[in-house]
């Protein structure tokens, strides 16, 4: 997928997307939010691809809204918020959201500015790695709304309630280093993107059966009851155990040999 604002390059089983508005921070115009959507679709639906990072290019991961855009373009904002589908309603939802609907793994790497709805995109990752100076916040208060791009679906999930509800009131800018204190980023790098593209070699390396079923195993289960969580991790390892993965896996560590795996299709 090649546009003025989001790049995809795929080798070697590792997909990563580039927002590619760097003169504007990456900040979201109708077009961003269009290509971001239309990458994570992509690659819901790409064979082989095992793992993705997802980056900014330029001096930022994202600087949230183009609002001067959007309140400029008379079609571009009643696009965005109107209700498109049940389950994932908008566009400004689903450039955050559809990250968890992309089977393989998705790391960000987060530099310069993330803030608000670039900070809610980071949080459709399922991994955060982020410069120790990296700007976050969740900052629509500043401007009279409050952030609608799937965070109920993400940001509860790492930190207390407590902690969203101050960020969220105050809208204030803190760093990588409390980021990571407060849980809303994995670990820090002084190179994100080349940390986040190591990972993501390291997870390409493994099962792409099993590291599915692992991605779907939480993301549903993570605040279930007990009967449907259990029932799921039974369900997922019958579909692994003995399947031509799961054994190419067992045959390859038990040779110590690097093991060869068929992608789903």
């Amino acid at each position: 997928m090649e546009s003025d604002r989001v790049r995809i390059e795929v080798a070697d089983h590792v997909a990563v997307v580039s927002l590619t508005r760097p003169e504007k921070h990456n900040a979201l115009d109708a077009a961003m939010f269009e290509s971001i959507v239309g990458a994570a679709d992509r690659l819901s639906r790409e064979p082989g691809v095992r793992a993705v990072v997802l980056h900014g290019e330029g001096p930022s991961f994202c600087s949230g809204l183009d609002l001067m855009s959007l309140m400029s373009d008379p079609a571009g904002l009643p696009r965005l918020i109107d209700r498109l589908r049940a389950g994932v309603p908008t566009w400004f939802q689903r450039a955050a959201y559809d990250w968890a609907s992309v089977p393989a793994p998705v790391v960000a790497a987060v530099h310069g500015n993330c803030l608000g709805g670039g900070l809610q995109i980071a949080l459709g990752a399922d991994i955060r790695i982020a410069t120790p100076d990296a700007r976050l916040s969740v900052m629509e208060i500043q401007w009279g709304l409050i952030p609608d791009m799937s965070i109920t679906r993400t940001l509860p999930r790492l930190v207390g309630i407590d902690v969203a509800k101050e960020l969220t009131y105050t809208g204030r800018v803190f760093s990588g280093e409390e980021a990571l204190r407060l849980g809303v980023v994995t670990r820090l790098s002084q190179d994100p993107f080349a940390a986040a593209q190591e990972l993501a070699v390291e997870i390409a390396g493994r099962s792409p059966d099993a590291i599915r079923a692992a991605k779907r195993l939480f993301d549903e289960s993570w605040t279930g009851p007990p009967d449907a969580t259990l029932a799921l991790e039974a369900e997922l390892q019958r579909g692994l155990i003995g399947s031509p993965n799961q054994l190419a896996a067992v045959t390859a560590g038990l040779a110590k040999q690097p093991p060869v795996f068929i992608d789903p299709e």
